[in-house]
């Protein structure tokens, strides 16, 4: 017997996030996270009805990462 999961290639698991969420997980006000990725210094939404943006939930908790090992290394934050 064969698995399905034998016959199709992995595909990585990521949740998708919503505005509030990312602003929960950041801290940021909605003005500041629309700021931060017209500057490129934030993950960009993208579109997942014609009316709904998220975001992957990896790349908003990397970019959490990143500031927190940015100020423990004592680097400014480039926010």
């Amino acid at each position: 017997m064969q698995l399905v999961s034998e016959t199709r290639p992995q595909v990585k698991r990521d949740r998708l996030l919503r505005r509030h969420e990312v602003e929960a997980a950041t801290g940021l006000a909605c003005s500041t996270l629309y700021l931060l990725m017209r500057r490129g210094e934030f993950p960009r939404s993208f579109k997942i009805t014609p009316r709904c943006v998220a975001w992957q939930e990896a790349a908003v908790l990397q970019w959490v990462q990143d500031r927190i090992a940015a100020s423990e290394g004592g680097a400014a934050c480039p926010a």
